[in-house]
């Protein structure tokens, strides 16, 4: 079957406004407007959640391989992360001391200077990050912010095929019932459960939702309607709460509130309204992001906590949005530099793992 690259293309772009995001919401906090970081929000992690929908089926076994197969590549990533940390503190503590290596962790924000500093493996963070309790990681504090999408990914796929598989002819019941319980939590806020519930009622809807339009296209007379919709959503939120409603996006998606939803629901749009439409027919640097979307991911964590080294020498010396971009520009080509390392790092780690494997299987 030929690869869709409007997939990977969306993927890609998706991928680059999560690099924005990271930008402006973690190094950019000591310089960019938070309008601009609201702004940001407009194209974030749902459009993966609906990809993954628009590209998902029934076949429970080849859904539980590719989740493993993510699985191990996801350990060998958090393996390299806690030596490359670990090297650095000691490097850190042996040549430089206990106050710089404060001074260093100062530059994250007061609340990333872990408490004892120490030369010794925490083992346990290592054993934590395999179970996908995302302890800080001090060096790279965006890798670990940033993978929150990732336990929630794991966990509405299983649900996701399941529901494919055995439920096909009442998806649409489930997606009632898991936009109801987003829209019940809403409306009743004392009942919003803690943890992952909220986050898996949302995006397993939205995932479901796209499935059911996989295939499909939308019909050009609802596109001024659906458009139509979100705009008077906003406006009456804003006529009715002013603009500081929309200065708390970051706090609504974290788990996912009404007003980053419909937020969100713009880029959602887009995607389906393009989906069938807008015919991608060659391969571009968008594209190749797109199909290595997992490394991005995991680059960009690191990316974007180096480039903090960047900002606080440099935010006084240049207007805010040069300042902004030039991170973005180098941010990218960061992500890029690390993420080809982290595939042939993932490739080393599956050969050693085959050997593994040979050897244990001929004993």
């Amino acid at each position: 079957m030929k690869r869709d690259l409007y997939i990977d293309f969306a993927k890609g772009f998706a991928t680059l406004a999560i690099i924005f995001i990271h930008t402006v919401f973690w190094s950019g906090q000591f310089y960019v407007p938070t309008e601009m970081r609201v702004l940001s929000l407009l194209i974030d992690v749902p459009l993966f959640y609906a990809l993954s929908g628009l590209t998902s089926g029934g076949n429970v076994e080849k859904t539980l391989y590719r989740l493993l197969k993510l699985q191990i590549t996801f350990m060998i990533f958090v393996t390299f992360l806690f030596f490359l940390d670990y090297l650095f503190k000691v490097f850190g503590l042996n040549v430089f001391g206990l106050e710089w290596m404060k001074d260093f962790y100062s530059t994250f924000g007061a609340k990333y200077v872990p408490q004892n500093i120490s030369d010794v493996p925490q083992w346990q963070n290592l054993g934590n990050w395999y179970l996908h309790q995302y302890t800080n990681a001090d060096t790279f504090p965006v890798v670990m912010g940033s993978f929150w999408y990732l336990k929630v990914y794991f966990i509405l796929t299983v649900f996701g095929v399941l529901i494919l598989r055995f439920f096909p002819k009442h998806i649409n019941w489930f997606i009632g019932v898991c936009f109801g319980l987003t829209l019940l939590f809403n409306l009743l806020p004392h009942y919003y459960p803690t943890g992952q519930v909220g986050y898996v009622a949302f995006y397993l809807g939205l995932f479901l939702a796209a499935h059911q339009l996989k295939g499909k296209k939308i019909p050009a007379k609802w596109i001024p309607v659906l458009y139509g919709i979100l705009a008077v959503i906003l406006i009456i939120l804003f006529w009715n709460y002013g603009k500081d409603i929309f200065l708390k996006m970051n706090k609504a998606k974290f788990p996912p509130k009404l007003l980053y939803i419909f937020w969100s629901c713009f880029s959602l749009v887009t995607l389906f309204v393009l989906y069938n439409r807008l015919k991608i027919t060659k391969e571009s640097f968008i594209t190749y992001i797109g199909k290595n979307a997992i490394f991005f991911y995991f680059a960009q964590g690191m990316s974007s906590s180096l480039v903090y080294f960047l900002v606080v020498p440099l935010q006084d010396a240049m207007p805010w949005w040069i300042l902004m971009i030039l991170i973005y520009l180098i941010n990218i080509v960061l992500a890029v530099l690390i993420a080809e390392g982290l595939k042939k790092l993932d490739a080393a780690g599956w050969k050693i793992l085959e050997f593994l494997r040979k050897k244990t299987a001929s004993a």
